[in-house]
């Protein structure tokens, strides 16, 4: 999908408030894969890997791999000013907040293949942590 308005003129929250539920269908999409579970189970999984924790987790995992662009748009995400929740460690929050960003930017500016990527990527090093005892996967 592209949109018509362009991504770059879209403010950070914007792109974040869009991520966010790209990153969601993205981790409902990997768990249904997984096998026909109780919705509750399902819900679960889910908000253990869309918390601020994990995706700040998973942005370390990708970190490497992004380009100068992708920086941008994640540094615009994370140093924008919002309203931690209170039980939010501030500093992942503004990570997730950014990686949200720039998942919204890609899905908006078209780069499906890119963010499915970069959420394999983030998908296999949290599965990884889990069998060490990190996650429940």
């Amino acid at each position: 999908m592209e949109m018509k308005e362009n991504p770059k003129l879209l403010s950070p929250l914007v792109l974040a408030f869009l991520g966010d539920a790209v990153f969601e269908l993205l981790v409902r999409e990997k768990l249904v894969e997984g096998g026909n579970l109780p919705v509750n189970v399902l819900h679960r999984k889910a908000v253990h890997y869309v918390c601020a924790g994990a995706q700040s987790e998973g942005y370390s995992a990708i970190e490497g791999m992004l380009t100068e662009e992708e920086k941008a748009v994640f540094k615009r995400g994370r140093n924008t000013k919002s309203g931690v929740p209170k039980n939010a460690d501030p500093a992942s929050y503004r990570t997730a907040t950014g990686l949200e960003a720039l998942f919204g930017y890609l899905y908006a500016s078209g780069q499906e293949d890119r963010y499915r990527l970069l959420f394999s990527v983030i998908w296999k090093q949290k599965n990884q942590n889990s069998e060490e005892g990190y996650g429940e996967a």
